[in-house]
């Protein structure tokens, strides 16, 4: 992980096509502006977790739920 230290108005780059841009600091809040292309895919951290979350909830059944077609179609569990 790389660790920058950036007052307001500084900017960073992450390759060609990304700009992260701090706008304001105040206590313990950063505010950061972001300009990338439409393709690129920018997600807070929370929002991040909740999708991959709901991607493996729909993905991968409960246990009970595989027991409970297991005992439907074959008898067992």
């Amino acid at each position: 992980m790389l660790v920058l230290s950036r007052k307001p108005g500084e900017r960073f780059f992450i390759g060609e096509d990304v700009e992260i841009v701090i706008l304001d600091v105040e206590g313990g809040n950063v505010k950061v502006g972001i300009r990338a292309p439409r393709e690129v895919l920018v997600l807070r951290g929370e929002l991040k977790l909740t999708s991959v979350q709901n991607e493996s909830a729909a993905v991968a059944p409960s246990e009970r739920a595989v027991d409970a077609l297991l005992e439907r179609f074959y008898g067992r569990t």
